[in-house]
Protein backbone atom coordinates (compact mmCIF):
# COMPACT_ATOMS: atom_id res chain seq x y z
CA UNK A 1 0.00 0.00 0.00
CA UNK A 2 0.99 3.78 -0.63
CA UNK A 3 0.08 5.89 1.86
CA UNK A 4 0.21 9.91 0.94
CA UNK A 5 0.69 11.29 5.06
CA UNK A 6 -0.20 14.60 5.97
CA UNK A 7 2.66 16.31 8.23
CA UNK A 8 2.38 19.25 10.43
CA UNK A 9 3.37 22.90 8.86
CA UNK A 10 4.59 24.09 11.35
CA UNK A 11 3.30 23.00 15.03
CA UNK A 12 3.74 19.54 15.97
CA UNK A 13 0.71 18.94 17.92
CA UNK A 14 -1.42 19.37 14.76
CA UNK A 15 -0.39 15.67 13.77
CA UNK A 16 -2.93 13.06 13.95
CA UNK A 17 -3.26 10.17 15.48
CA UNK A 18 -3.47 7.82 12.08
CA UNK A 19 -0.66 9.74 10.98
CA UNK A 20 1.27 8.09 13.79
CA UNK A 21 -0.29 5.18 13.22
CA UNK A 22 0.38 4.99 9.64
CA UNK A 23 4.36 5.91 10.02
CA UNK A 24 4.78 3.46 12.79
CA UNK A 25 3.33 0.37 10.58
CA UNK A 26 4.79 0.97 7.37
CA UNK A 27 7.99 -0.46 6.09
CA UNK A 28 9.68 2.40 4.36
CA UNK A 29 9.32 6.43 4.76
CA UNK A 30 9.86 8.33 1.58
CA UNK A 31 10.73 11.86 2.54
CA UNK A 32 11.21 15.11 0.32
CA UNK A 33 13.59 16.14 3.06
CA UNK A 34 14.73 13.03 4.87
CA UNK A 35 16.50 15.32 8.04
CA UNK A 36 13.12 16.99 8.84
CA UNK A 37 11.22 14.11 8.81
CA UNK A 38 13.98 12.40 10.93
CA UNK A 39 13.29 14.73 13.83
CA UNK A 40 9.63 14.29 12.93
CA UNK A 41 10.03 10.77 13.64
CA UNK A 42 12.60 11.17 16.43
CA UNK A 43 10.44 13.52 17.82
CA UNK A 44 7.53 10.74 18.03
CA UNK A 45 9.72 8.08 18.82
CA UNK A 46 9.21 6.12 15.69
CA UNK A 47 12.01 4.60 13.86
CA UNK A 48 12.11 3.79 10.53
CA UNK A 49 14.15 3.96 7.44
CA UNK A 50 14.29 6.77 5.00
CA UNK A 51 14.08 6.90 1.04
CA UNK A 52 14.66 10.39 -0.56
CA UNK A 53 11.84 11.35 -2.76
CA UNK A 54 12.57 15.08 -4.09
CA UNK A 55 11.75 16.45 -7.14
CA UNK A 56 15.95 16.49 -7.98
CA UNK A 57 15.43 12.30 -7.84
CA UNK A 58 12.07 11.90 -8.71
CA UNK A 59 12.47 9.60 -11.35
CA UNK A 60 14.80 7.09 -9.89
CA UNK A 61 13.45 6.92 -6.32
CA UNK A 62 9.75 7.15 -7.94
CA UNK A 63 11.04 4.00 -9.45
CA UNK A 64 12.21 2.46 -6.10
CA UNK A 65 9.02 3.14 -4.14
CA UNK A 66 7.55 1.15 -6.95
CA UNK A 67 9.76 -1.92 -6.63
CA UNK A 68 9.48 -1.87 -3.04
CA UNK A 69 5.54 -1.99 -3.58
CA UNK A 70 5.39 -4.24 -6.50
CA UNK A 71 7.22 -6.84 -3.48
CA UNK A 72 4.05 -6.02 -1.26
CA UNK A 73 6.05 -3.41 0.85
CA UNK A 74 4.33 -0.38 2.13
CA UNK A 75 5.63 3.21 1.84
CA UNK A 76 4.42 6.64 3.49
CA UNK A 77 5.24 9.62 0.91
CA UNK A 78 6.08 12.73 3.64
CA UNK A 79 6.71 16.05 1.84
CA UNK A 80 8.58 18.90 4.05
CA UNK A 81 5.68 20.04 5.53
CA UNK A 82 1.65 19.99 4.73
CA UNK A 83 0.02 17.16 2.31
CA UNK A 84 2.05 15.34 -0.05
CA UNK A 85 1.24 15.52 -3.72
CA UNK A 86 1.16 19.53 -3.63
CA UNK A 87 4.10 21.57 -4.82
CA UNK A 88 5.85 18.56 -4.89
CA UNK A 89 6.92 15.09 -6.29
CA UNK A 90 4.27 13.56 -4.35
CA UNK A 91 1.49 13.62 -7.54
CA UNK A 92 4.23 11.76 -9.74
CA UNK A 93 4.34 8.58 -7.64
CA UNK A 94 0.55 8.30 -7.35
CA UNK A 95 -0.24 8.51 -10.96
CA UNK A 96 2.57 5.69 -11.13
CA UNK A 97 0.59 3.15 -8.61
CA UNK A 98 -2.87 4.15 -10.49
CA UNK A 99 -1.36 3.50 -13.57
CA UNK A 100 0.46 -0.24 -12.42
CA UNK A 101 -3.56 -0.60 -10.41
CA UNK A 102 -1.22 -0.42 -6.88
CA UNK A 103 -3.99 0.44 -3.48
CA UNK A 104 -3.19 4.36 -3.20
CA UNK A 105 -4.74 6.42 0.25
CA UNK A 106 -4.22 9.37 1.88
CA UNK A 107 -3.67 10.20 5.48
CA UNK A 108 -5.29 13.61 5.53
CA UNK A 109 -4.08 16.45 7.57
CA UNK A 110 -2.61 20.21 7.50
CA UNK A 111 -2.22 21.84 3.94
CA UNK A 112 -0.75 25.92 3.91
CA UNK A 113 -2.79 26.98 1.31
CA UNK A 114 -6.76 26.28 2.73
CA UNK A 115 -5.89 27.70 6.32
CA UNK A 116 -4.27 30.68 4.42
CA UNK A 117 -7.47 30.62 2.14
CA UNK A 118 -9.55 31.03 5.49
CA UNK A 119 -7.59 33.26 7.37
CA UNK A 120 -7.71 35.68 4.35
CA UNK A 121 -11.07 36.53 4.89
CA UNK A 122 -11.23 36.57 1.16
CA UNK A 123 -14.35 34.22 -0.62
CA UNK A 124 -13.51 30.79 -0.14
CA UNK A 125 -16.43 29.36 -1.54
CA UNK A 126 -14.23 29.30 -5.39
CA UNK A 127 -11.00 29.32 -5.44
CA UNK A 128 -7.39 28.68 -7.84
CA UNK A 129 -4.04 27.29 -6.40
CA UNK A 130 -1.23 28.12 -8.71
CA UNK A 131 1.80 26.96 -6.72
CA UNK A 132 4.96 28.66 -6.61
CA UNK A 133 4.93 31.19 -9.47
CA UNK A 134 8.35 31.49 -11.94
CA UNK A 135 11.21 33.09 -10.48
CA UNK A 136 11.95 35.57 -13.07
CA UNK A 137 9.60 38.75 -13.67
CA UNK A 138 8.49 38.46 -17.66
CA UNK A 139 7.86 34.65 -16.91
CA UNK A 140 5.87 35.50 -13.60
CA UNK A 141 3.85 38.45 -15.06
CA UNK A 142 2.61 35.92 -18.32
CA UNK A 143 1.76 33.12 -15.35
CA UNK A 144 -0.07 35.79 -13.59
CA UNK A 145 -1.88 37.16 -16.55
CA UNK A 146 -3.66 33.88 -17.09
CA UNK A 147 -5.82 34.40 -14.22
CA UNK A 148 -6.19 37.82 -14.89
CA UNK A 149 -10.06 37.37 -16.01
CA UNK A 150 -11.15 34.69 -13.40
CA UNK A 151 -13.82 35.25 -10.32
CA UNK A 152 -11.82 33.02 -8.05
CA UNK A 153 -10.02 33.47 -5.34
CA UNK A 154 -5.72 32.92 -6.11
CA UNK A 155 -3.91 31.44 -4.02
CA UNK A 156 0.40 31.46 -4.67
CA UNK A 157 3.15 29.64 -2.50
CA UNK A 158 6.77 31.93 -2.26
CA UNK A 159 10.02 32.52 -0.76
CA UNK A 160 11.18 35.23 1.24
CA UNK A 161 13.62 36.38 -1.79
CA UNK A 162 10.62 37.28 -4.09
CA UNK A 163 7.89 38.18 -2.36
CA UNK A 164 8.22 41.74 -3.17
CA UNK A 165 8.79 41.41 -6.68
CA UNK A 166 5.73 38.98 -6.92
CA UNK A 167 3.64 41.32 -5.14
CA UNK A 168 4.59 44.15 -7.18
CA UNK A 169 4.31 41.82 -10.76
CA UNK A 170 0.99 40.79 -8.77
CA UNK A 171 -0.16 44.68 -8.59
CA UNK A 172 0.97 45.32 -12.57
CA UNK A 173 -0.85 42.78 -13.87
CA UNK A 174 -4.23 42.51 -11.18
CA UNK A 175 -4.19 46.11 -10.23
CA UNK A 176 -5.07 47.21 -6.63
CA UNK A 177 -7.10 44.38 -5.54
CA UNK A 178 -7.67 42.89 -1.55
CA UNK A 179 -4.83 40.07 -0.67
CA UNK A 180 -3.48 38.34 2.20
CA UNK A 181 -0.21 37.56 2.78
CA UNK A 182 0.29 34.27 5.59
CA UNK A 183 3.84 33.51 7.23
CA UNK A 184 4.51 30.89 10.12
CA UNK A 185 0.68 29.17 9.96
CA UNK A 186 0.50 27.55 13.14
CA UNK A 187 4.13 28.93 14.33
CA UNK A 188 4.29 31.00 17.36
CA UNK A 189 5.18 33.69 14.96
CA UNK A 190 2.11 33.11 12.56
CA UNK A 191 1.07 36.24 10.89
CA UNK A 192 -1.66 37.42 8.41
CA UNK A 193 -1.14 40.59 6.90
CA UNK A 194 -4.39 41.69 4.54
CA UNK A 195 -5.04 44.67 2.24
CA UNK A 196 -4.41 46.25 -1.09
CA UNK A 197 -1.25 45.03 -3.07
CA UNK A 198 -0.32 48.07 -2.92
CA UNK A 199 -0.42 48.34 1.09
CA UNK A 200 0.70 45.33 1.29
CA UNK A 201 4.25 45.87 -0.81
CA UNK A 202 4.34 48.74 1.36
CA UNK A 203 4.17 47.00 4.62
CA UNK A 204 7.17 44.96 3.58
CA UNK A 205 9.30 48.07 2.69
CA UNK A 206 9.35 48.61 6.27
CA UNK A 207 9.39 44.33 7.08
CA UNK A 208 12.16 42.14 6.20
CA UNK A 209 10.48 39.30 4.73
CA UNK A 210 11.64 35.61 6.24
CA UNK A 211 10.18 31.71 5.85
CA UNK A 212 8.01 30.44 3.44
CA UNK A 213 4.39 32.41 2.32
CA UNK A 214 1.83 32.07 0.96
CA UNK A 215 -0.52 34.80 -0.71
CA UNK A 216 -4.09 35.34 -1.46
CA UNK A 217 -5.38 37.63 -4.04
CA UNK A 218 -9.11 38.26 -4.71
CA UNK A 219 -10.64 37.62 -7.74
CA UNK A 220 -11.85 39.50 -10.63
Amino acid sequence: MLYLVATPIGNLGDITLRALETLRQVDVVASEDTRKTGLLLKHFEISKPQLSFHEHNEAKAGQKIMNLLQEGKSVAVVSDAGTPGISDPGYSVVQRAVAESLPVTIIPGPTALIMALVLSGLPAHAFTFRGFPPRKSGKRQRFLAVDVESPHTLIFYESPYRLKPFLEDALEVYGDREAAVCNELTKLYESVHRGRLSELIAHFENEEPRGEYVVVIGGR
